[in-house]
């Protein structure tokens, strides 16, 4: 087993606070793996520091105040990179963790490759904490929400990180909340993060746990809303953008309009979705929004955001005069001028002054726009599927 381990390169980390009850079993199994063990001694204040002298074969952290276990893995992380590890496995010092359990993720990673891995517990089983059992599911959602990616357990702190890979991603959480951060920007980094199988045991008698419900709650609560804020603004469209850009307009076009397993009746909808709001006076804020609608409503995405793009740049003085016409003939305005190039920037001008026109003409455009594409999509769909189905004699 210790060959398996050593053909990842890679280190064990331990934070420990006030363990003292568990921690020497926990150090005494693991050293039966490997001898590359880091310890980061969070300021513990009980008799970790009497237990640890007798390791001399560790390499020991010292904090001389406790930080958080986010901190204490941060500088276990740097220590592991400074002494060539491309792999990190960190185990908790209060004994629910089986080291026997290491070559599990060891074998994962060879036969398929790097990977953040997170230790399952199957929450389901007898003896998990109903508290920890609520408390995963509630991380597990939040996590798909902010990777697209789903886990059966994101709170074990039994895990391996390949942290070569994560050598540039910043983090900002110092306490529980990091082991959260830290998954979400692997995901982001393009990290495949997944579950691998563990046992555990909660030992009540001997536990220690340091967790506050409250404070940390809410430490969990405030990084979550921030990372949403961050994956509606920036990653989400990031995403479609380079899945767009990668495919083109061709592959784009017949794998998923024509070729994608949703109903016409969603991909017409998507496409209206998409030219609404590309038309509408949402400048600076059709990607987000065009986005958030398209999941709410439950339709095609990354269509939605394809055909968001008919506001690219060459068309936007069209849309803008149109708007204006439109809203001008609706109000029963004097007509524009003839659009003419080179007055467009007079045109932007008029466009300030004339807000009520342009407002309801954006919005009448995009609605009647909206239609036709999304009718004509529905149109031309139907028109294939009739002749895939037609029968050939």
């Amino acid at each position: 087993m210790p060959d398996l381990l050593s053909a990842i390169n890679c280190c064990v980390i331990i934070p420990t606070y006030n363990n003292e009850k568990t921690l020497k079993r926990v150090l005494d199994k693991v050293l039966e793996f490997t001898q590359n063990v880091i310890v980061v001694n969070d300021g513990s204040t009980d008799s970790t520091s009497e237990i640890l002298i007798n390791y001399s074969q560790i390499t020991l952290l010292n904090q001389p105040k406790n930080q958080g276990k986010g901190m204490a893995l941060r500088l276990g992380f740097k220590e592991a990179l400074k002494r060539g590890f491309d792999y990190a496995f960190t185990i908790d010092s209060d004994g629910q963790h089986f080291p026997e359990d290491m070559p599990v993720f060891a074998r994962e990673i060879l036969e398929n490759g790097d990977a953040l891995l997170i230790g399952d517990r199957n929450m389901e089983q007898d003896g998990i904490p109903s508290k920890s059992s609520f408390g995963n599911r509630i991380s597990t959602f939040w996590y798909w929400f902010e990777t697209g990616n789903k886990l059966r357990d994101t709170q074990s702190g039994f895990r391996l990180y390949p942290i070569r890979r994560m050598e540039k991603i910043k983090y900002f959480t110092r306490k529980f909340e990091f082991e959260i951060e830290v998954i979400v920007k692997a995901a982001w980094k393009g990290i495949p993060v997944k579950n691998v199988p563990i046992l555990v045991l909660y030992d009540e008698s001997e536990r220690v746990s340091h967790f506050r419900p409250f404070k940390d709650f809410t430490r969990i609560s405030i990084l979550n809303t921030w990372l949403v804020m961050v994956t509606l603004i920036y990653i989400k469209p990031r995403d479609y953008i380079r899945s767009f850009q990668k495919k083109g307009f061709k592959r784009f076009f017949l794998e998923d309009l024509l070729h994608s397993d949703d109903p016409k009746s969603k991909k017409a909808f998507s496409v209206a979705l998409g030219v609404f709001i590309g038309i509408s006076p949402f400048w600076g804020f059709h990607t987000l929004i065009v986005l958030f609608l398209a999941f709410v409503l439950r339709l095609n995405k990354l269509i939605a955001f394809a055909f968001s793009n008919v506001s690219i740049p060459p068309f936007i003085p069209f849309i803008i005069y149109g708007s204006l016409k439109i809203g001008g003939f609706l109000l029963n305005k004097p007509p524009l001028p003839p659009f003419k190039w080179d007055a467009l920037e007079s045109y932007k001008g008029f466009m300030s002054q004339h807000l009520t026109e342009y407002m309801l003409g954006s919005f009448t455009l995009a609605i009647l726009t909206a239609f036709l594409f999304g009718l004509g999509t529905y149109f031309l769909l139907s028109i294939r599927e009739k002749k895939i189905k037609k029968p050939v004699f």
